[in-house]
């Protein structure tokens, strides 16, 4: 497969089928989206700057792959990316999480993706010193005067030290025990955290009681009993820290969060049109006047630093059962110029989704049952049974989409996933049949939302 960003928006397109089925027009939309990034790269520094990203509204019942779609792009494209919910954000002044936290939130993802590369680049070097130090603990070497310099003593130490530091590297010696000292660790970074993100408050109170003990009586080092694999492990974790340059890091976080962040805002239908409710409750409205100057272009204040947020990808999605785009403020509508509706799943979608992803239900469930040793199969017409199920709960009770299949196979399994162990060496075939006997009349009863989600 081409790089990540050499991928043409066809390319994208066919990777997202691997995973998700139908809803084609959202997969385009997507797709154009995040080829414009890899285009706007490649122009002038002035001219990239003006270009800003063709926000996203997707309009489709809950479980049709909105999330999903979303989600698998920004894998797609190495991007950082972040859920949140718009429902969860509140009016400046009341109690909850403000705007700014999902900033905040994708440039430490950023973060975690680009620490998480350079210790990959550096860990071939971490590695070779946590073996040295694994050496120095299980033969350390005497302390010599000069004129033991040439003992015979010293040559043998030497000696044993570099054939056991040949046998760690080709792996022996790993259930070996070796007693290591390990330092203790500062607990005062959750007062930047408070500073950067008023939402950390709720811990300050805790973490500041716990530091000011440690302050009062200072944590002593600690040893563990370890064995030489286990050691190497946490030396290396610990040497590859060593070698990274957080500076570096933080500025290629922070770029990375600014030009390739991927912001996925979900429930947006439920803070568009005006208050219906009166008290306490905080206005909706106001919550879209907040989010404007972020989706806008904006500078916001991190732990890691200040990034403005011109250029991040916001793909914004909800139901709008009760409510149309056309019912957010006229502002905010206007930083959403792409819009497209997913259709609900079909009888036949459901079929597909059973088996033809990646990641498919069927494919889990068998591979979990792999690990009992017990064989389980799904005959086509279990699968037509499945979908026909699902499509029938969602049309009856509530339409959860793709969701309602979760529901379905652990009914359907669930004596198979109880006794998986009693049934160690055998091959369990799912037809119709069984779908059917597992299902029974739940659907015909009055309450079946007591038995299907």
């Amino acid at each position: 497969m081409k790089p990540k960003q050499e991928l043409l928006p066809r390319e994208i397109v066919a990777q997202l089928d691997k995973y998700i089925i139908g809803q084609d027009q959202a997969k385009k939309a997507v797709a154009i989206a995040l080829r414009n990034r890899v285009r706007r790269q490649k122009l002038p520094r002035e001219l990239a700057e003006d270009i800003t990203p063709k926000n996203i509204i997707m309009i489709g019942a809950t479980g049709v792959g909105k999330t999903e779609i979303a989600r698998r792009l920004a894998r797609l494209a190495g991007a950082p990316f972040v859920k949140v919910e718009a429902s969860k954000f509140t009016e400046i002044g009341y109690v909850g999480r403000d705007v700014e936290s999902m900033i905040r939130d994708l440039v430490r993802n950023s973060l975690q993706m680009v620490k998480e590369k350079q210790t990959k680049e550096v860990m071939k070097k971490a590695r070779a010193k946590a073996v040295d130090r694994v050496v120095d603990h299980l033969f350390p070497l005497p302390k010599l005067t000069a004129d033991d310099a040439d003992n015979e003593h010293l040559a043998r130490i030497t000696a044993r030290r570099e054939d056991a530091r040949k046998e760690i590297r080709a792996g022996g010696m790993g259930d070996r025990k070796i007693i290591i000292e390990i330092a203790p660790q500062p607990k005062m970074p959750f007062l930047l955290d408070v500073m950067t993100d008023p939402s950390n408050m709720e811990d300050f109170a805790s973490s500041l009681k716990d530091s000011l003990s440690d302050m009062m009586a200072p944590p002593q080092s600690k040893t563990r009993e370890l064995t030489v694999a286990e050691a190497l492990e946490l030396f290396s974790q610990a040497e590859a820290e060593n070698l990274l340059d957080m500076d570096k890091i933080k500025e290629e976080a922070l770029d990375l969060a600014a030009n390739s962040g991927i912001i996925f805002l979900d429930e947006l239908d439920k803070i568009a049109g005006s208050d219906s409710r009166k008290g306490p409750d905080v206005s909706r409205e106001g919550v879209q006047r907040d989010l404007l100057p972020i989706i806008e272009g904006s500078t916001v204040s991190t732990k890691q630093g200040v990034i403005r947020t011109d250029h991040i990808l916001f793909i914004a999605a909800g139901a709008f059962h009760t409510s149309r785009p056309s019912d957010l403020i006229p502002e905010l509508q206007g930083r959403f110029p792409i819009r497209v509706e997913l259709n609900s799943l079909t009888e036949e979608d459901l079929s597909k989704i059973l088996t033809q992803p990646r990641n498919s239900l069927t494919r889990q469930y068998i591979a979990m049952m792999e690990t009992e040793n017990v064989s389980l199969t799904f005959a086509d017409d279990s699968i037509q049974a499945i979908a026909e199920q699902a499509h029938r709960a969602n049309e009856t009770v509530e339409n959860i989409g793709a969701r309602r299949l979760h529901t379905i196979m652990e009914k359907i399994l669930e004596d198979i996933l109880f006794k998986g162990p009693e049934l160690s060496g055998t091959t369990v075939v799912i037809d119709r049949t069984y779908v059917t006997n597992a299902m029974g009349d739940v659907l015909a009863k009055e309450d079946a939302g007591k038995y299907i989600l």
